[in-house]
């Protein structure tokens, strides 16, 4: 999860800048697509004890090397199972209760922010978690280079960076190109799931997602909260002020 209050994501209150109309596609009126799509912004961050005593213990045999090489899914996790992407999951809480009330599917999980996957490794090993594989390198590198088209049953980002300023706007990582990107890799049936808590930048995710040909919405607009994605302690707090949460689930078509 790349949740506004972690390293890759950081709140910025006092942003309420209007968000300029969307163009075709989702890309913000005036604003020019950046050649290279980045998943992350690096940000400073302290590893605890525990979570540098996790790396130690569990990130043998959880993290894995980046390699620019299709992934063997089956060799990786010890089985087959679905295999799910996430992108950015900030400390881990999400993902760690996704893979405990989905043990039957397998998550590849992308993050670069340090603490951030020590504090995974850290609720693997509390919660004796074994579905986990984590990847600490930029997602958009692994998507070109280890996972083959129609290689992936569902793919989450949850509470991506909003870039709350218009000039910021071409910073979102829901942008056309990527999105494609994730299309070409689910399986038919597979889906993508996003969500986030900045209204204007749920409805570019719709608008983006909508766009995109390979796939086609579970809802009429706005999905339902699937049962699998938790209320995380940020989204709580978010909620009791008043902040609307939006998720956007889109299936691959047959």
């Amino acid at each position: 999860m790349i949740e506004q209050n972690n390293a890759l994501a950081p709140a910025d209150a006092a942003a309420d800048a209007a968000v300029a109309p969307a163009a075709t596609g989702g890309i913000p009126a005036g604003v020019t697509h950046p050649k290279t799509i980045k998943s992350f912004v690096r940000r400073a961050g302290r590893t605890t004890t525990g979570q540098a005593k996790a790396f130690e213990d569990l990130g043998p045999r959880f993290v894995l090397p980046y390699t620019a090489a299709p992934i063997d899914a089956t060799a990786t996790f010890g089985r087959s199972a679905p295999l799910v992407l996430e992108i950015g999951f900030g400390m881990g809480e999400a993902t760690a209760h996704i893979a405990r009330v989905r043990p039957g599917d397998n998550f590849l999980c992308c993050e670069v922010h340090e603490p951030g996957v020590g504090a995974l490794l850290k609720r693997i090993g509390e919660q004796e978690l074994t579905n986990i594989r984590i990847l600490q390198h930029d997602a958009v590198e692994v998507i070109d280079h280890m996972l083959p088209e129609g290689s992936l049953d569902g793919v989450h980002i949850f509470f991506p960076d909003p870039w709350h300023k218009t000039k910021h706007n071409k910073r979102r990582l829901i942008q056309p190109p990527l999105v494609a990107k994730l299309a070409a890799r689910l399986k038919p049936g597979g889906y993508l799931h996003c969500a986030t808590d900045w209204q204007p930048y749920a409805e570019q995710m719709l608008q983006v997602l909508s766009a995109e040909a390979l796939l086609q919405n579970t809802a009429e607009g706005f999905a339902p909260q699937p049962d699998y994605r938790p209320l995380t302690k940020f989204e709580n707090r978010g909620l009791r002020l008043g902040h609307g949460v939006w998720d956007v689930v889109f299936n691959r078509r047959h």
